[in-house]
């Protein structure tokens, strides 16, 4: 039996979903803090179901749909396992927007089997579960982020973003080398 706060089942797929992360222009687009000099937007919410996806408001300056975009992947590797990674992040942002696993994988426009597989890999890899989640029935079940996975999420982006502000006039000046 699984621990309470876990999904039942095995894990499957370890892919998790690329995360578009700069595109070229005055400063570095993308998921800045507010205190940042980004000129980009702010993290979106997640995509609605059949919504193109674009995280971190990577989208090209308007009138180029040809501009080059950086994408960083951070992953945190546990053995051949990604414990951590753009997808389950995304993933746990959704779940605290919807309340619940099914709502989240409708907004991210992915099956519910395989957030419920991102969901169960993530919380084993855990040393405390991400998520608690209620059995549905008549009244609906409904899940909600742990402090463990409030925690996760906040220091993901804030990595992220220090990532990003870092290396922004390196990004600038390799995007500046690709041809247009």
């Amino acid at each position: 039996m699984s621990p309470p706060g876990r999904p039942k089942g095995d894990p499957g797929s370890r892919r998790a979903a690329a995360e578009t992360v700069a595109s070229p222009g005055p400063a570095v687009r993308g998921a800045a803090g507010a205190d940042a000099p980004s000129t980009g937007p702010a993290r979106p919410k997640p995509a609605a179901a059949g919504t193109p996806k674009r995280v971190n408001g990577g989208a090209p300056k308007r009138g180029d749909a040809s501009a080059p975009q950086l994408r960083l992947r951070m992953r945190v590797m546990a053995g051949e396992v990604i414990a951590i990674g753009p997808g389950k992040v995304a993933l746990l942002e959704a779940i605290a927007v919807t309340g619940s696993l099914t709502g989240a994988a409708k907004h991210l426009g992915m099956s519910y089997r395989r957030a419920w597989v991102l969901l169960d890999e993530l919380n084993r890899s855990l040393r405390t579960p991400a998520v608690d989640s209620a059995k549905g029935g008549e009244g609906g079940g409904g899940s909600e982020l742990t402090d463990c996975g409030r925690e996760l999420v906040a220091l993901y982006r804030r990595i992220e973003d220090g990532a990003r502000l870092a290396c922004a006039a390196d990004i600038r000046r390799l995007l500046g080398l690709v041809a247009r």
